[in-house]
């Protein structure tokens, strides 16, 4: 009998899992209620990197003079048409998500879906109607949203949260960005490119302070934010906003989050920031409403997040859940996401599949850009290992040299007992792709020794990472 899989939220978890169940033979529903492609493909990971393209265009042209190239003149930014192309790159891969459907036989219903059980979603039509999903088996992706604060009432035209922070089509000449994490980071770099003055409030005592960025990345961004003439306030918060005259207003003061002994005097001072706007990019919220999880007797944390098993089954048989709206707890990532996919339509199947959270790459697209993946140095000895590090310069590689891309780090942590790889950290250009090396590295247990022994390319980029290898050789 062929198996009826609904899946609820068509972003990159729901779209891999619906293309998944139906190459193996399965009837497969695709629930959306927005746009295919999710968070990710319409005002997340794609829209970021289009409008990073435009910087890295900007900043190029710039620096014409520099590779030898005369009459470039004085270019400007014209948001206007860097917003059009960003609409264009995501509406052309959900005219490719499309086609994947057609071709795969999905059936796409646009409504929100209302989990009754394993074997009915009911899906409210944007004519009010509502339509009766039967099926087998139900896949919740639906994932999360950015999250508002009373501190920070997004108001669309002055305080923008970051969804709509991609939209604006014109560049602030005064911009505060709250949150010094992964989006807030990418924005204030592309921002500056161009040509806002930016300021960035975090209310930890580092930029991008999560735990599997190595603190060496933060401060060489920090290094490089200072650089460019991005202000950083660390250990403040944002206490309250106001917006008068057009302008806003943003009242700093000394961080909650951290132990009094750990925020420095001058973040003790009350500050007020003037800004013509501010973005909020501060967390994430649980895309829960009206899935009807309560009525169904599917668990959820205290945040709203689904919990699962570790086959990503929920607490009602037969249906499983994957990606964002499975909170922080898990990796809110969309390759996470995928994978979790592959893995819940694998378990509809029979197996017993559970996902690796062990080696996930994380690509961070500032200026320069972080990869990383693994144990950071902190972790590594946190969890009792004897720990070898090894770093090797970008300066130091011809392939940077040509490019005039010098900023960045190679970091390997490693078992100083057996040579194993235990993570990898690097800063710098193209660090987001060359990550991939490093993780298939942890992923088959590869030593130091293993990857210095690689022969690399040269002149490539992709060299530091033997290099580094190399250095714990010796």
């Amino acid at each position: 009998m062929t198996l009826r899989i609904t899946v609820i939220g068509a972003g990159p978890g729901g779209y891999t899992a619906a293309f998944d169940a139906a190459k193996r033979g399965a009837e497969v529903t695709l629930v959306e209620s927005r746009w295919l492609g999710g968070t990710c493909l319409n005002c997340g990971c794609i829209p970021t990197k289009t409008l990073k393209s435009s910087a890295e265009a900007l900043e190029t042209v710039r620096r014409a003079a520099e590779f030898g190239i005369a009459g470039a003149g004085d270019p400007v930014v014209d948001m206007p048409a860097v917003i059009a192309r960003k609409r264009k790159v995501s509406e052309t891969l959900r005219g490719g998500l499309e086609k994947s459907c057609a071709k795969l036989g999905v059936r796409v219903v646009m409504g929100r879906g209302q989990v009754m059980n394993a074997g009915l979603v009911k899906v409210s039509m944007p004519d009010g109607s509502v339509q009766d999903i039967e099926g087998d088996r139900v896949i919740i992706a639906t994932g999360s949203s950015v999250l508002n604060l009373p501190s920070l009432p997004v108001d669309g035209t002055h305080i923008l949260s970051s969804d709509e922070a991609l939209e604006l089509d014109h560049v602030p000449a005064r911009l505060v960005i709250v949150g010094g994490g992964v989006v807030g980071t990418e924005l204030a770099f592309i921002f500056r490119t161009f040509g806002s003055e930016v300021t960035i409030v975090e209310g930890q005592n580092r930029l991008l302070p999560i735990p599997s960025v190595d603190e060496e990345m933060s401060k060489l961004l920090l290094r490089e934010a200072k650089k460019k003439g991005i202000k950083v306030e660390l250990a403040r918060t944002v206490n309250s906003t106001r917006v008068e005259d057009g302008r806003v207003f943003a009242e700093l003061g000394p961080s909650p989050f951290l132990a009094p002994e750990l925020v420095p005097a001058s973040a003790k001072k009350p500050v007020t920031l003037e800004a013509d706007c501010l973005f909020m990019t501060i967390g994430r919220a649980a895309n829960s409403d009206g899935l009807g999880l309560a009525e169904a007797g599917i668990a959820t944390d205290k945040r709203g997040y689904i919990t699962v098993d570790d086959h990503l089954e929920t607490s009602v048989p037969g249906v499983y859940a994957i990606g964002d709206i499975l909170g922080p707890t898990r990796i809110m990532l969309a390759h996470m996401a995928s994978a979790e996919a592959h893995a819940a339509v694998a378990n509809i199947f029979g197996a017993q599949e559970k996902p690796d959270y062990a080696v996930v790459p994380s690509g961070i697209f500032s200026s320069p850009e972080i990869g990383d993946v693994g144990l950071t140095e902190a972790q590594a000895r946190a969890q009792g290992f004897d720990v070898s590090t090894s770093t090797f310069q970008f300066r130091e590689l011809g392939k940077a040299q040509a490019m005039g891309e010098l900023p960045g780090v190679f970091k390997l942590v490693a078992d100083r007992n057996c040579g194993k790889l235990l993570g990898a950290h690097l800063a710098g250009a193209h660090a987001t792709d060359l990550i991939a090396e490093c993780a298939l590295a942890l992923h088959m247990g590869a030593t130091v020794s293993d990857i210095a022994r690689t022969i690399h390319a040269h002149p490539t980029l992709a060299e530091g990472v033997m290099e580094a290898a190399a250095g714990m050789t010796e």
